[in-house]
């Protein structure tokens, strides 16, 4: 099979060819057709302290059972799957806490999804209905993100919501604070590139960053957001959505900055916000978005911009750490 390898140390991503893979027991083996290129993927194989690990990657991903292992009785041959990239061990703390498999202390990994085939546990393939694509079923991971932020965020019907970011965890943020019943979303980034896809996922209206934000945001929700989803991940945003939450207010740090990112603790003091961190999600989001994509306000494969073959990959990854028109690409497998 051919496979997507990156080397570590932020050298080049290479395509290859690697001894097919054979599922072991309890494990499916997957032809993969759709992954989607995550900020992850792009950040994380620059070679700088928070990288990848050298070898297969892809988590966004999603395809057809081709051959099962010993003792795999849940899926047959020719089930369409989407996979959520983890396994936990079910004993951790985080597993007992959460059932978070992306924070479990010991982890199965079920990555490669820029490889042709993955073996991969039975307990990570989600199968697809009948109305679903494969293209559908490789947004079920971040669009898992975003419901997994609202619902921890407490977001209660009727409340307003800022959203820090344009980019894919940004807007399917948007996507399900409207599904849940936010009263205002307001959307704000640092241009007007996607300004119509927030509008289109649900936002009421976007703003710009810079000095007229705040009064801006504020006029177009009523007043000081009860949530501040931070999507961005660079240094500032968290400030940024400190200062922007009301007195009691929430702060959902999403953007999984890898520097480090000051706050100002007098000023979030003195508004007794509570910031939480997050990252993942629970095998509940994605058995909930499996039976509910296609019954939104809009569809949620909007995002998606383009879809490139696999030997696309390594010059499509250096081209996203530029400025860029794109969203969401798909890599379409095999390709």
């Amino acid at each position: 099979m051919r496979a997507a390898i990156y080397p570590g140390g932020g050298k080049p991503i290479t395509i290859e060819t690697l001894a097919d893979p054979e599922p072991g027991p309890g494990e499916v083996l997957l032809r993969v057709e759709r992954c989607g290129i995550c900020g992850t993927d792009v950040s994380m194989t620059k070679g700088q302290t928070w990288d990848y690990a050298p070898g297969q990657f892809g988590h966004e991903y999603a395809g057809e059972v081709v051959a099962l292992g010993k003792g795999v009785e849940r899926l047959k041959v020719g089930a369409r799957a989407a996979v959520i990239p983890a396994l936990g061990c079910g004993h951790c703390p985080a597993c007992d806490a959460g059932d978070n498999p992306i924070i479990c202390a010991s982890p199965h990994a079920a990555l490669g999804g820029f490889s042709e085939y993955v073996a991969i546990p039975e307990a990570v393939a989600f199968p697809l209905p009948e109305t679903l694509s494969v293209s559908d079923g490789a947004l079920i991971e971040p669009l898992a993100v975003g419901l997994y932020s609202m619902r921890r965020s407490g977001l209660a019907k009727g409340e307003t919501v800022l959203v820090l970011g344009g980019g894919t965890v940004a807007l399917y943020a948007i996507y399900w604070a409207r599904r849940m019943g936010a009263r205002r979303i307001v959307a704000a980034s640092r241009s007007n590139r996607r300004r119509d896809l927030c509008l289109q996922m649900g936002a009421d209206a976007f703003v710009t960053f810079g000095d007229d934000e705040m009064a801006e945001a504020m006029d177009a929700l009523g007043g000081l957001p009860d949530v501040v989803i931070e999507a961005v991940g660079v240094e500032g945003m968290l400030d940024k959505a400190v200062l922007h939450a009301r007195p009691y207010g929430r702060v959902i740090s999403l953007g999984f900055c890898t520097h480090p990112d000051p706050v100002l603790p007098a000023m979030a003091s003195y508004k007794c916000v509570t910031v939480q961190f997050l990252v993942g999600y629970t095998p509940e989001e994605f058995r909930y978005i499996a039976d509910e994509f296609d019954k939104g306000h809009v569809d949620p494969a909007t995002i998606l911009t383009r879809t490139v073959p696999l030997d696309a990959l390594p010059a499509v990854m250096a081209e996203l750490r530029g400025p860029n028109e794109d969203t969401k690409v798909h890599v379409s497998l095999p390709g």
